[in-house]
């Protein structure tokens, strides 16, 4: 087995290197050169950065910097993130994507409208439950979460065009021309790029495979730092995806060529599969925590459910008595995810196949009596945590990147290839790494996933059907207006980061950059591990934890890297805060 991706460690187990400013002048530089953006502000990694216009906060510096183009040049919100998303397929290959998926949610500032795009890879039409078990009918995990099996099919380019169609107000030419012009003429290996591919267990992946190491290696070795990273493939579909549209990539040549490739490796993906794929327009879950209003990921994501569930019960408990991150505080903390954990391997899957109790889930009153059974002073063993009793019968890699415009339009997009470059195949003449996010499907409650969750019949594998998802872009508005944008790749731990984030800047009062800085923990009822970050965290506190009957771990990396947004209604102004434990930047302009 493979060491887990990027994502399920954190951000890496340790901290990427950071562009210098001198670095940072010559990434802005060489997108001036190419005119792909025109100066603006940039925050160097973990810098807040404020500006009167606008604000793009991605895991990578040149993709914020093609979303601020479009900003400065009059697009909308909407544009910027399509912009940014077809960047990052570019510039940041271990998680951005066009062979992957993800979700895209949108607030409207004139009406209040909130919209969400479910481009969630789908399953291939031969997939079946029996590709994944031994001749005695036991789970084969390794066979979901790597190889070509692991393959679904991919819907990103599907959602960002539909989002550009829908919402936005450039023509799709114009919006994927800094994603080909990167990938056409290149740019230098950032030094976070350079270690990511240098990572042991990253290019012993790719280096097996003829279309990812000719793309990201030379003379047998990973690319290093300022070397030059062109993708003339990846540029050809992109510009045609420009042309012609989603059906560029779906039907026609090159659906046919990536199918058979795929194919030839064992894999099950079918030209079919691809021209039947749709991106899904759903309407957001809404909730209220303490006079804000909130819109997150409905399913098949199913961290906007546990993060509305988790502020449900938390909404009636003293979080600041103690203190921030107290073990009073870590501690209630811990016992709403550990709640929220076990009714998501119960109930939660791809809406379209199975009947998700959302509403009950999200109900204030569902947490109250989920809420009922944590003492103040123990931790609750996750044995004697089971799914709710009160449901009726009705039944890595991954990024993100926030964006806000002075005049409140907000959108949060989160997407994945789950492992961090997915399955490392690259299909010849394609240049899209592949996703591996079969493995979000689950084989039952003896075979965890990478992340180290189970699940039940809710999630199980079947043809066409979306994996669950942990992403959880969401945005809150304090009295009608947006204030903030915020998500986080992390596997798992996304609706944990998320949450954690949300309640340091609306309970605690910290300042944007210090609410994303500050250190993180994690529960997730099996295992029955409360996980700290390496720093942060005193030792009476987690003395304190113990204490209560938890049992404390702390990892050996970052959790997450929430890249987040925030509007001033009063002046207008806008803040991006990028998360210091990856490379990401914030631009405003």
């Amino acid at each position: 087995m493979m060491p887990p991706p990027r994502s399920a460690r954190g951000a890496g187990s340790l901290r990427r290197p950071r562009l210098s400013g001198r670095a940072l002048c010559h990434v802005l530089g060489a997108l001036l050169a190419l005119g792909a953006v025109p100066p603006a502000a940039a925050s160097p990694s973990g810098r807040a950065e404020q500006g009167a216009h606008g604000v793009v906060v991605a895991g990578e510096p040149l993709a914020a910097a093609a979303g601020m183009e479009v900003l400065r040049a009059g697009g909308n919100a909407v544009d910027a993130a399509v912009a940014t998303g077809f960047a990052l397929a570019v510039t940041h290959p271990e998680a951005g994507n066009v062979g992957g998926g993800g979700f895209l949610l949108y607030r409207r500032a004139a009406d209040g409208g909130a919209f969400f795009v479910d481009f969630r890879e789908t399953a291939p039409r031969r997939v079946r439950p029996g590709l994944f078990q031994d001749a005695g009918g036991r789970p084969l995990p390794e066979k979901i979460q790597s190889g070509p099996l692991s393959i679904g099919v991919p819907g990103s380019v599907a959602g960002l065009c539909l989002a550009a169609e829908r919402y936005g107000s450039w023509p799709l030419p114009r919006l994927i021309a800094p994603a080909a012009r990167l990938a056409r003429e290149g740019f230098a290996v950032s030094p976070a790029l350079a270690a990511s591919l240098a990572e042991a267990w990253t290019w012993d992946t790719l280096s097996k495979d003829p279309g990812a190491s000719a793309i990201f290696g030379r003379d047998g070795r990973p690319l290093k730092e300022g070397e030059i990273l062109r993708q003339p493939d990846l540029a050809k579909i992109l510009a045609a995806i420009a042309e012609r549209g989603p059906e560029a990539f779906y039907r026609g040549a090159f659906a046919d060529r990536l199918a058979s490739g795929v194919q030839a490796l064992g894999g099950i993906l079918e030209a079919e599969d691809l021209a039947a794929y749709r991106a899904v327009e759903r309407q957001p879950l809404r909730g209220r925590f303490r006079g804000l209003d909130i819109w997150t990921a409905p399913p098949p994501s199913a961290g906007g459910v546990l993060f509305l569930m988790m502020l449900n019960m938390l909404d009636a408990a003293d979080l600041t008595g103690g203190g921030h991150n107290s073990s009073a505080a870590i501690h209630l903390s811990a016992e709403a995810m550990r709640r929220a954990f076990a009714d998501r391997a119960e109930y939660l899957g791809d809406p379209d196949f199975v009947k998700v109790p959302v509403a009950r889930l999200i109900d204030p009153a569902y947490a109250r009596d989920r809420w009922k059974t944590v003492e103040a002073e123990r931790a609750t063993p996750s044995a004697k945590v089971g799914p709710g009793g009160a449901i009726p019968a009705e039944s890595h890699h991954t990024t993100h990147y926030s964006i806000l415009d002075a005049g409140g339009n907000a959108v949060a997009v989160t997407t994945t290839l789950n492992w961090s470059y997915g399955s490392g195949i690259l299909i010849p003449g394609t240049g899209l790494l592949l996703n591996n996010e079969m493995d979000d499907f689950s084989l039952g409650r003896d075979a965890p996933n990478l992340y180290g969750l189970t699940g039940g019949d809710a999630n199980g594998v079947a043809p066409g059907k979306r994996m669950l998802s942990s992403m959880t872009p969401t945005i809150v508005a304090r009295e009608g207006k947006t204030w903030l944008v915020l998500g986080s790749p992390g596997g798992s731990r996304i609706p944990n980061m998320v949450l954690q984030v949300f309640l340091n800047r609306a309970v605690f009062d910290l300042p944007l950059q210090e609410a994303v800085d500050a250190p993180r923990l994690h529960h997730q009822w099996e295992p029955d591990v409360l996980q700290l970050e390496p720093r942060g965290i005193p030792a009476d506190v987690r003395a304190g934890l113990e204490r209560r009957g938890h049992q404390v771990r702390v990892v050996d990396g970052w959790m997450g890297e929430v890249n987040a947004a925030e509007l001033d209604p009063a002046s207008g102004r806008v803040l991006g805060a990028p998360d210091p434990r990856g490379a990401g930047r914030a631009a405003a302009w």
